[in-house]
C-alpha cells in the first residue's frame, strides 16, 4: 500500500519557491522578425508518435502546407514554415528529448508564399468540424507539454467538462512571451476561449494570471468586459510563486481541487489550456491558419532581450542574432526557463512548437556532493513529495520502491533542486527513475 509519509507526519504542503524574476523583456513589445532563409523541422515536436513526412527532396512547398502528417492516435501534423524547396530528409538531435529524430529541411525562396487559407465562422461549425480544424492545424500545447490539442479538447460524452482553466501564470523566470501576448492580443485569446467553451459545453472559464503581471491582468479584464463575457469568464489574480503554472498547482490554487495520483484534470471535468494555445486555436478555427510560428522570449546574455514572433525551424543562433548577438562569456543555451529549460548541445538547435524561450547564460558548473539530509527539497516541493528519496533510490537501484513515494506525482518543476546545498540535480534523477520504473511496468 502506498503511504504518504508527509501526511502521516503532519507536514504542511509547501507553497513553492520564489526565484528572482529576471523578466527583463517584460516591457518589450512583440516584434515580428523576417522569415529565416532555412528551417529545420523535427518530426517529433509533440508528445506521442512522430509525424510521417509526406514530401520528398526537391518538392516546392508553401507556408502552411502540410509536410508531415499525424500518425493517428497521439500525434500531430507539421507544416512548412517558409516557402521554398525541400532538401533530403536528415536526422538531428531533438531539442526536447536529446534523441536522434528525423527532420525536414526547407531552403527558403524569400517569397513567403502561403497556401490558400479557408476561414470559417465558428458559430456555423459543428463540434466535429472544430476539432478537425484544430487537428489539421497541428496545434499542440504551447505551454511546454506539447500534448496534441485536438485530443485534449475532444471530450467523450461520458467524460464531460465543467470548467475551462486558462493558464496565463508564466511563473518561470526570464520568460515573458505569454505576458506580452495577454497585453497585446487579449481578443485572440478570448476568441479561443469562446470556441472551447462552446466545444466543451462549459459555462465557466477562469483565466489565471500571477499577480506580478498587472498589465496582463488589466488587459484581459478589459477585454472580458468589452466582450461582455462576465460572469461566465473571469480573471483570477494568483499569488506569484513557482510553479504556479503547473497544471495541478494551478487547479489546486484556483479551484481547490486535488488531482489524484495517476489522474488527469479532464478526469475531474477540468480542461486546462495555455493562453498561447488558445490564440492558436482561434487562428486555426476562424482563419484556417496552421500553427507555423509562435512568440518566443530571447533573453539572458543577449544584447537586446526581446519577444519575437518567429517561425518554427529557425536556429537558436539565428534567433540570438536577431537580438544583437550574445555576450562573450555566454556558454550555455536553454530552450525554456532556468528551472525546467532544456540545455541545447549546439547553436543550430531549431525552434520547435514547445519552445517559449531561448535563454542564453553562463553555465553554473557546480560539483554534486552527497545529500546532507537538510530536508529543503521536501519543504520546497509543491506536490508534497520527498525528492531526496528518489535520489537515494535511483543511486541504489531500488527502482521498484520508487512508486511507494508517489514518483509519478512529480511535475519535474525543479523547486526541489532550486537551492539544494549539495548541488544535486534532483530532477535528472527523477527523470531516470521514471524512465526505469516505466520499463518495469510502473504506471504513470
Amino acid at each position: 500500500m502506498k503511504v504518504n509519509l508527509l501526511e502521516l507526519l503532519g507536514v504542511r504542503r509547501a507553497e513553492g519557491v520564489h526565484p528572482p524574476g529576471f523578466k527583463v523583456a517584460a516591457n518589450r513589445a512583440i516584434e515580428r522578425v523576417p522569415s529565416p532563409d532555412r528551417v529545420v523541422l523535427p518530426m517529433s515536436q509533440h508528445i506521442g508518435a512522430p509525424a510521417k513526412p509526406i514530401v520528398k527532396a526537391g518538392d516546392e512547398v508553401c507556408v502552411g502546407q502540410l509536410i508531415a502528417e499525424s500518425c493517428g492516435g497521439c500525434s500531430a501534423g507539421i507544416h512548412a514554415t517558409i516557402s521554398g524547396m525541400v532538401k533530403p530528409l536528415t536526422t538531428i538531435i531533438s531539442p526536447t528529448s536529446g534523441e536522434p529524430v528525423p527532420a525536414i529541411i526547407i531552403e527558403g525562396d524569400g517569397e513567403d508564399r502561403w497556401v490558400d487559407l479557408v476561414p470559417a465562422d465558428p458559430a456555423t461549425l459543428s463540434s466535429e468540424e472544430i476539432v478537425t480544424r484544430i487537428s489539421a492545424a497541428g496545434i499542440v500545447g504551447l505551454g511546454g507539454a506539447a500534448f496534441p490539442t485536438h485530443l485534449k479538447v475532444n471530450r467523450p460524452p461520458d467524460s464531460p467538462a465543467h470548467t475551462l482553466l486558462v493558464n496565463g501564470a508564466e511563473c518561470e523566470p526570464y520568460i515573458t512571451s505569454d505576458d506580452r501576448l495577454m497585453i497585446e492580443s487579449p481578443d485572440r485569446i478570448l476568441a479561443g476561449v469562446r470556441i472551447l467553451m462552446r466545444l466543451l459545453s462549459v459555462e465557466r472559464a477562469i483565466i489565471g494570471i500571477e499577480d506580478n503581471k498587472p498589465n496582463a491582468i488589466s488587459s484581459m479584464i478589459s477585454a472580458v468586459d468589452k466582450a461582455k463575457l462576465s460572469p461566465s469568464v473571469e480573471v483570477a489574480a494568483l499569488p506569484a510563486k513557482y510553479p504556479m503554472g503547473a497544471e495541478k498547482t494551478m487547479i489546486r490554487s484556483v479551484l481547490g481541487v486535488e488531482i489524484p495520483e495517476g489522474g488527469f484534470p479532464t478526469d475531474m471535468g477540468i480542461v486546462v489550456q495555455n493562453v498561447a494555445t488558445l490564440a492558436a486555436i482561434a487562428d486555426a478555427v476562424i482563419d484556417g491558419r496552421p500553427l507555423v510560428e509562435r512568440v518566443v522570449t530571447v533573453t539572458g546574455k543577449v544584447a537586446h532581450p526581446s519577444n519575437l514572433l518567429v517561425r518554427f525551424g529557425a536556429s537558436a543562433k539565428w534567433l540570438i542574432d536577431q537580438c544583437g548577438g550574445m555576450s562573450e562569456d555566454a556558454d550555455s543555451i536553454l530552450f525554456g526557463g532556468p528551472m525546467m529549460g532544456i540545455a541545447q548541445p549546439t547553436l543550430d538547435s531549431p525552434l520547435v512548437k514547445s519552445t517559449n524561450c531561448v535563454l542564453v547564460k553562463k553555465a553554473d558548473l557546480r560539483i554534486e556532493r552527497g545529500c546532507v539530509r537538510c530536508g529543503r527539497c521536501i519543504e520546497r516541493c509543491p506536490m508534497g513529495l520527498m525528492p531526496l528519496m528518489y535520489v537515494s533510490h535511483v543511486k541504489k537501484g531500488m527502482i521498484e520502491d520508487l512508486s511507494d513515494y508517489h514518483l509519478f506525482n512529480c511535475v519535474e518543476c525543479g523547486a526541489c533542486s532550486y537551492d539544494c546545498p549539495a548541488n544535486i540535480p534532483i530532477v535528472s534523477y527523477i527523470k531516470v527513475g521514471k524512465a526505469k520504473l516505466r520499463q518495469l511496468g510502473g504506471k504513470s
